[in-house]
């Protein structure tokens, strides 16, 4: 098992390397490059909101449900939003809602493309089929991801202020002026550190199992799962990692 590992690991190593080479067309990759920014932005933004908004509402409901205590400021309710949207709830869990969407998208997409030989295709005509077809949906990935994550924190702060205010828990002057108190800009850093970091390990996973599929219909549909399932296992280390190393 250990051994497979190793290979499988091996093999995403040299994916890696392989996409960094000269264009054979620069204009064609960028058109490559402009068409994944706009399925990876726009696709996946409708979700992006939904998903966001409940999470600070959630998060507004729940806090004020366990500060039952008077001694305990409102403005409190807003810090805890603010920084649980900024530090774990938007970089996190939305990453593995995108590895969803935006991971089976990638792998089938490339899996269907290597069942119909498409790839091979390529090969043929001597494009280099890992820097034309995995370099752009990585670096899409790696430009739009970190956008929708902090729409996300947006968002999700200002759902957890619409929920307070509606719900009653707490107005919107307070929840404002709790925002502002005892705020940390490396919180927006370390957000966007994560951002980043998930939406390679996304992208580049979902590329790797795509690109090596060998069968037929039902092998992309299994590696579109183990390319989402992957990506959620090593985006919940990744973050053990980044927290554990950076906070």
């Amino acid at each position: 098992m250990f051994s497979a590992f190793l290979t499988e690991f091996g093999k995403y190593l040299i994916m890696i390397k392989t996409m960094f080479t000269r264009p054979e067309n620069f204009k064609m990759y960028w058109k490559e490059f402009v068409s994944q920014c706009y399925e990876i932005g726009f696709g996946a933004l409708p979700i992006v909101l939904i998903v966001s908004i409940f999470l600070g509402a959630v998060t507004t409901v729940q806090t004020a449900y366990q500060l039952v205590s008077p001694l305990i400021p409102l403005t409190t309710i807003a810090q805890i939003v603010r920084d649980s949207i900024l530090l774990e709830l938007s970089p996190t869990v939305l990453s593995i809602v995108l590895a969803g969407v935006i991971g089976s998208k990638v792998a089938s997409e490339l899996g269907n493309m290597r069942v119909s030989e498409q790839i091979d295709a390529l090969e043929i005509m001597g494009i280099n089929p890992y820097s034309y077809l995995v370099f752009p949906k990585i670096a899409a990935s790696f430009i739009m991801m970190p956008i929708l994550i902090l729409i996300s924190c947006i968002v999700g702060i200002w759902g957890g202020r619409v929920a307070g205010e509606f719900s009653g828990i707490i107005s919107p002057n307070v929840f404002d002026r709790g925002l502002r108190m005892g705020f940390s800009t490396f919180n927006v850093v370390f957000a966007m550190i994560k951002a980043y970091t998930f939406a390679f390990l996304i992208s580049s996973i979902s590329a790797y199992y795509g690109f090596h599929v060998k069968g037929g219909s039902l092998e992309i549909g299994r590696a579109s799962t183990k390319a989402v399932v992957t990506s959620c296992i090593t985006i919940l280390i990744a973050d053990y990692i980044l927290a554990a190393v950076l906070l």
